[in-house]
């Protein structure tokens, strides 16, 4: 046997030995997640950190309460988000996402005047820019969109005003220290 072929053979014979010394490790999703999106690919043969969760608060409209006239109409409720989110547009997210069943049962919903998500959020110098995506469609109410949007931001402490825009990039006062809204929302 020429010696290159033996150099090969005991280099091939150790990396089989280090390979079947190496233990496989199986990935594992937090019991805590619930479910991952299903454009996510499957976890099989990746090594991934175990997601610490924590809980965000998330305003939804009490259809009840704003049929009687009796505020408040926000009522809060938890969602659980991993621990390295950008809080403020998990929120959003969870905002468009919706109630769960059993909180659409007890009259909780989300009033988006025909927006579907957002498109970004920025906020800088105490002004959170929110833009919308979908179609304005507040169809002359008084209450809209805006009123959770507003209320769900501001528990953020780097949050003092929020701008909201439409689709079109639009709000009623773009500068300035104070809340603005779409002209599409105004009833």
């Amino acid at each position: 046997m020429n010696k290159r072929l033996r150099v090969y053979l005991l280099v091939s014979l150790t990396l089989a030995f280090l390979v079947s010394c190496v233990p496989q490790i199986q990935p594992t999703i937090p019991a805590t997640l619930t479910s991952l999106p299903s454009s996510m690919p499957s976890p099989t043969g990746i090594i991934s950190p175990t997601l610490e969760l924590v809980e965000i608060t998330v305003f939804f409209t009490d259809s009840n309460a704003y049929a009687a006239g009796t505020p408040p109409f926000e009522i809060e409720v938890t969602r659980k988000v991993p621990a390295i989110s950008n809080f403020p547009e998990a929120v959003l997210s969870a905002f468009f996402n919706g109630p769960t069943p059993a909180e659409r049962a007890l009259g909780l919903e989300a009033i988006t005047s025909g927006f579907v998500g957002i498109s970004a959020l920025e906020i800088e110098n105490g002004i959170a820019r929110v833009y919308l995506t979908g179609t304005c469609a507040s169809n002359g109410a008084t209450y809209t969109i805006a009123v959770p949007v507003i209320k769900n931001l501001l528990q953020f402490d780097e949050v003092t005003y929020v701008k909201i825009y439409d689709e079109h990039g639009e709000t009623e006062l773009p500068g300035g220290d104070t809340n603005s809204i779409p002209f599409c929302l105004e009833p």
